[in-house]
């Protein structure tokens, strides 16, 4: 007699099921980190009005350094953009999708922090944004 298979066998779907579920295991934790750390740079992103306007109060020597600025509306990912007006320091506070926290971005001048009212010498005005309780892995690889 001959015997013809036809279809699947139960072993080799239940390994096909087996693989898949494994993907998915792996694949869906990195893809909502990937999308944390999308919406973290939307928030470096909505901050870059207030650093271009940081720096040029801070070269035009002017008191306070967050004079002129428009706050940036909130969005899905921020709720907040708010500046210091002595030290021109920029917080971003994000929104529960982003992880609910927050990055801080300090400006510098040849290695030495912004003052209001005073021009910095140092030439290009540098920004740091290692500070905040965002954590190390949503962070961009500049702020890390």
């Amino acid at each position: 007699m001959k015997f013809v298979q036809r279809g699947y066998s139960l072993i080799e779907l239940m390994l096909v099921v087996a693989i898949i579920g494994i993907l998915a295991a792996i694949s869906i934790p990195a893809y909502q980190d990937y999308m944390v750390r999308t919406r973290i740079a939307d928030g470096l992103v909505s901050a870059n009005g207030a650093k271009l306007a940081v720096s040029e109060n801070a070269a035009a020597g002017r008191n306070p350094l967050d004079s002129g600025i428009v706050p940036a509306s909130a969005t899905d990912s921020v709720s907040s953009v708010a500046t210091s007006g002595t030290t021109g320091g920029i917080t971003i506070t994000y929104t529960a999708a982003a992880g609910g926290k927050t990055i801080l971005l300090a400006p510098n001048s040849g290695g030495a922090p912004l003052a209001a009212g005073i021009v910095p010498t140092g030439g290009s005005i540098n920004w740091e944004c290692t500070g905040g309780t965002t954590l190390p892995k949503f962070r961009p690889n500049a702020c890390r």
